[in-house]
């Protein structure tokens, strides 16, 4: 598990093993969590949106676009 981005709004999880990223709202306190090809599509844009501007706050419009998908409550144990 590497965290590959961390702001006041969101994080982003990456899971090498699985191939997969967990995309989560802090303050919605929802996430979600792609796998394959999916994943590799979010982060070929992710690293897109970076390398235009790699500021919190444009990255953070661009993990905006992903709220729709993040519907899974986020449980802490």
């Amino acid at each position: 598990m590497n965290v590959i981005y961390n702001s006041e709004n969101y994080y982003v999880v990456e899971y090498p093993a699985n191939h997969g990223y967990e995309l989560v709202d802090k303050h919605a306190a929802r996430g979600t969590y792609l796998q394959g090809d999916t994943a590799d599509k979010f982060l070929e844009s992710m690293k897109h949106a970076i390398s235009e501007d790699a500021s919190a706050e444009h990255v953070d419009e661009f993990l905006d676009q992903f709220d729709v998908l993040m519907t899974l409550p986020v449980v802490f144990h």
